[in-house]
């Protein structure tokens, strides 16, 4: 039985309600044409998947498609747990040598799930269907004597992947065959708080990436033949400690997730008409204390994973991976 909630504004006020449903897992994460015309038709309907792990603490969500299946990192374990649409958690890899999980990124072509290694400045590369150990890279070579966060990953459509280094002003390159390279460093962009975190590639206009850069709540557009020519995207909303990004299969469409002031979160769709010199909001949907961190797409639909990372100190058991309503374009 699958936990279904609802939320709708009567007179002003908002309003919700969870009922249990017998939907199997095939069409609450891939729902037929005529339901999910229906969520369109009815924005506020969301569905979440709540799961039960004590102090997982995850920070990294991605949807495995090929698997209907929801992978989620741990930065208290390293382990990659696998999330059902029933809400049952069961551990996938359990390599020694991932000391705190973070961002996640499948490689469809190739069928690798790409985890981000924190503190131990590496990344991890993986089989999808077995979990078996395809490659790991250390990053810290590169950077000798500088403090490492690596946190966020993005690919391109060659498979080369793109890496951010939320403590020193790195963003890293690993191509298809594992060499691992400097892509940008700037010493512009060095800061005591977290700087570069989430990231998205854009396949438009000859390539791009889309970078958060956390201490300055902004998001920097990176030309990938000419990354020293990078823009700050001008937004007509606030961010808020920008963390996860996901960009749409157009390049247009921007999901933005904040989690400042104590783990208040804020989920921000904006829409660019000019490459991404700037970007207009479109769609905002807060949270509240729960820190959501990033967000990924099943194709139909958004979720964003409620991290709780502000309740490190005291633990939690339950997290939530939350639909978001308007984002079936994503």
């Amino acid at each position: 039985m699958k936990k279904i909630c609802t939320i709708a504004f009567v007179g002003g006020i908002l309003l919700s309600a969870c009922s249990k449903t017998s939907l199997t897992d095939e069409q609450l994460l891939s729902p037929p044409d005529n339901q999910v015309a229906n969520v369109a038709n009815q924005s506020n309907q969301v569905h979440d998947i709540e799961f039960n792990q004590e102090n997982l603490f995850p920070e990294g969500v991605v949807y495995d498609k090929f698997n209907n299946r929801f992978y989620v990192s741990s930065t208290t374990r390293g382990d990659i747990g696998i999330v059902g649409a029933d809400g049952s958690y069961t551990p996938f890899i359990t390599d020694p040598a991932l000391i705190g999980s973070t961002g996640l990124e499948i490689d469809e072509a190739r069928k690798l799930l790409y985890v981000s290694n924190s503190s131990a400045g590496s990344v991890g590369i993986y089989n999808i269907n077995t979990g078996e150990r395809v490659n790991f890279i250390d990053l810290k070579p590169l950077s000798p004597g500088a403090p490492f966060f690596i946190n966020d990953i993005a690919l391109d459509p060659q498979g080369n992947a793109y890496v951010t280094n939320s403590r020193t002003p790195v963003i890293y390159k690993i191509s298809v065959d594992g060499t691992a390279s400097i892509f940008y460093q700037d010493a512009a962009f060095a800061t005591t708080g977290f700087g570069f975190n989430g990231i998205e590639y854009g396949n438009q206009n000859g390539g791009f990436l889309l970078v958060a850069f956390s201490v300055n709540n902004q998001v920097i557009k990176f030309p990938v033949a000419n990354p020293a020519s990078y823009n700050i995207v001008t937004l007509n909303a606030p961010l808020a400690g920008p963390d996860g990004l996901l960009l749409s299969k157009n390049g247009k469409d921007l999901i933005v997730v904040s989690n400042a002031s104590g783990g208040n979160g804020r989920v921000t769709t904006f829409t660019s008409k000019n490459k991404w010199e700037s970007g207009v909001a479109v769609n905002n949907f807060e949270t509240g204390a729960v820190f959501p961190t990033t967000a990924t797409t099943t194709g139909k639909s958004v979720f964003v994973l409620y991290a709780y990372l502000n309740r490190r100190a005291v633990g939690q058991s339950v997290y939530t991976i939350k639909q978001i309503p308007g984002t079936e374009k994503f």
